[in-house]
């Protein structure tokens, strides 16, 4: 596994580099309480753009130094919202350390004054939300050939029979992210796709090109139980296809 942990930064009630005013400019009708469009903030450099860097490293040298599988860190979408990876972890690991690394946030964020929020849809409006993708293969999915046909696929289908399933699962107040905007795919409908980010499943190009490697389940919130989300992914895949798996009450409510 490996989890993409999003979240949003705030000082003062305010997402992290945010104007604090609500009042207006003379001439252009601009709401000077709002950042500008979203767009020049994802992956950013630059004060103007990138709000909360210091926070963000200050996390990955604590949790490299904790001993956290943490393989990278970005800017979001949305000013102010950042991401960090957990992983690629095998099997329970995987809840360990993303535990153990928003600990670590909370304690970081206690150095800066600022609060971090979990919260899938932290700014209504048009503004991304924030989730915890999860990537997924087992050993079979990476190594044999024809693994996206003959391995995954049935996979994918057996995660559309049990979405709803999976939607209980996946994180409080989903609903406002999961809105098939923003890069995301509606709560109500499964998909997949080959490099698509409104799908609620990615299948990356090298998987579909090698016929092998791993895909991208994009629902979940950014506020899951990882412990939950994993079991259940692998519940789906692996177990249930061989008439082992937990069924519905095992992980979602009956």
């Amino acid at each position: 596994f490996g989890i993409e942990q999003e979240y949003t930064l705030f000082k003062n009630g305010t997402p992290l580099g945010w104007p604090r005013s609500a009042a207006r400019s003379m001439g252009p009708c601009v709401q000077l309480g709002y950042p500008g469009p979203q767009g020049p903030y994802y992956c950013s450099a630059g004060a103007d753009v990138c709000f909360g860097r210091p926070i963000s490293d200050d996390h990955m040298h604590a949790c490299l130094y904790a001993g956290i599988t943490i393989s990278g860190t970005n800017a979001e979408v949305m000013p102010g919202q950042w991401e960090y990876q957990v992983g690629p972890c095998v099997g329970i690991d995987s809840g360990d350390h993303m535990w153990m690394s928003r600990y670590i946030m909370l304690r970081i964020c206690e150095g800066h004054d600022v609060t971090v929020s979990w919260d899938p849809k932290p700014i209504p409006g048009d503004w991304n939300g924030a989730g915890c993708h999860t990537n997924y293969s087992t050993k079979s999915m990476r190594e044999k050939d024809n693994a996206y046909e003959t391995i995954m696929k049935p996979m994918l289908d057996n995660m559309a029979k049990k979405h709803m399933e999976h939607i209980a699962l996946y994180g409080e107040g989903n609903d406002k992210r999961l809105t098939g905007a923003h890069e995301t795919a509606p709560i109500d409908k499964f998909s997949y796709g080959v490099a698509n980010r409104g799908a609620s499943v990615r299948i990356p190009n090298e998987t579909a090109k090698n016929g092998k490697g791993y895909f991208e389940d994009r629902r979940p919130a950014s506020n899951i139980d990882p412990y939950v989300v994993t079991a259940k992914i692998f519940d789906t895949t692996v177990l249930d296809l061989n008439g082992k798996g937990a069924g519905k009450g095992g992980y979602a409510p009956k």
